[in-house]
């Protein structure tokens, strides 16, 4: 009699799929895989993109951008780098912020006009989001919204080299890409290893053109990606050290990169806070904050990073209820004192610090001020438990549990 094979560990994205399943209490893997592209980093490493999609066999480069990038330049720079690696790009930039699953589609059926075989990302979240889109429904047909959930790639999408321009989405290193249906009004996460791009270039430069309202978003995004990959129930050693490392980087430097915007030590700190923070996430995904940004994002289109300020607190309050302990390094790491406090005030002194930091930063102080009503909070609750961030919240949620956090959030 043949023996049954043993049980293979939960991967993270095992872990998104049992969203609706009853889950116990956390444990420690005996292994975990980890995801994570070539990375390029440091001031200039956009000199480094022509060579990149040269080693993925590049001919002729694909590349996504969005009109802001072209204005400030980065574009020709990036233009004139494919030019010394022998190539010639070709430019879409036909994209809104949170990109719409109608977007994803009008750059797909351009990509396969053109006869470009590497698709490069230049700009942020949204620019990249959208790249790897492309190349989901370039390499796999059909619909972009076909793939919504874990690991529904299963052909080749074409190589990918990405170049982020902004300070918090991580998306240049993650298995994450995240569209908006525009249809159902929220936003559909695909998640799967095919979307880890084959190469991050991080140039700090590409930082200091950003707005000042951009980069409070997107710093207060890598903030929240550092905190719920570290709390998170897929969380490991890998993780652990680049999540704490993140929060660190950007409770130090994220004011002063708006206080002093030629300051170039600052604006490095939070460029590898976002790499840090998204090699983190990527492995151990996120939770509530994110599960329920998606949701708002998706219904009024709204910054997801400003959305994530707002709701970070209260669900550090709810998670620390069940478990504060972990609350701890993070309150140290945001530059709380914790010297004999115990966990649950340190997690209380976390929440505040978030808070503290959002409204400096010109954060509203609640969802009504972005335009959230009370009659939105029993379908963005609903909506909120079949998003796969929230399957590795480490405190079960159930919908009374997120209609009630949407409503201390208002």
């Amino acid at each position: 009699m043949t023996a049954a094979a043993p049980a293979r560990p939960a991967r993270p994205a095992d872990l998104a799929v049992r969203a609706a399943e009853p889950r116990p209490a956390p444990t420690v893997a005996a292994f975990s895989k980890y995801l994570v592209p070539e990375v390029v980093f440091g001031w200039g490493a956009l000199s480094e993109a022509g060579w990149a999609a040269r080693r993925l066999g590049a001919q002729r480069p694909f590349v996504v951008t969005d009109a802001g990038l072209v204005q400030a330049g980065w574009w020709s720079e990036l233009a004139g780098h494919l030019a010394e690696a022998g190539l010639r790009g070709t430019a879409w930039q036909e994209l809104t912020p949170n990109p719409k699953d109608h977007e994803v589609a009008a750059g797909t059926e351009r990509y396969l006009e053109s006869g470009c075989d590497v698709i490069v990302g230049l700009g942020g979240g949204s620019v990249i989001d959208a790249a790897k889109a492309i190349a989901v429904v370039a390499g796999n047909g059909g619909q972009i919204l076909d793939y919504e959930g874990v690991d529904k790639v299963t052909a080749a999408i074409p190589p990918t080299v990405m170049c982020p321009s902004t300070t918090g989405t991580g998306a240049d290193v993650s298995q994450f890409a995240v569209i908006t249906d525009t249809t159902r009004r929220l936003k559909a996460t695909l998640i799967g290893r095919a979307l880890v791009p084959d190469i991050s270039i991080t140039d700090p430069r590409l930082l200091t053109t950003m707005p000042d309202d951009l980069a409070a978003a997107t710093g207060l995004d890598a903030l929240t990606h550092g905190i719920e990959a570290f709390v998170s129930r897929a969380s490991g050693p890998l993780t652990d050290v680049h999540a704490l490392h993140a929060v660190e980087l950007v409770c130090a430097s994220l004011r002063g990169t708006l206080d002093r915007p030629e300051d170039r030590a600052a604006r490095t700190a939070m460029a590898q806070a976002s790499l840090e923070a998204g090699l983190a996430f990527t492995n151990a995904i996120l939770g509530a904050t994110h599960a329920m940004s998606h949701q708002v994002g998706g219904l009024l289109d709204l910054p997801h990073g400003v959305v994530n300020g707002v709701l970070l607190p209260h669900v550090i309050r709810f998670n620390a209820r069940s478990g504060p302990d972990r609350f701890v390094p993070i309150a140290r790491a945001m530059g709380v004192d914790v010297t004999g406090l115990p966990a649950d005030v340190a997690a209380e002194e976390a929440a505040e610090a978030v808070g503290r930091l959002a409204a400096d930063l010109g954060c509203p102080r609640g969802l009504a001020e972005l335009g959230v009503r009370e009659a939105d909070i029993d379908t963005l609750a609903g909506t909120t438990l079949g998003d796969a961030c929230l399957s590795t919240n480490p405190r079960d949620a159930d919908h009374a549990d997120v209609a009630a956090l949407f409503r201390a959030a208002l």
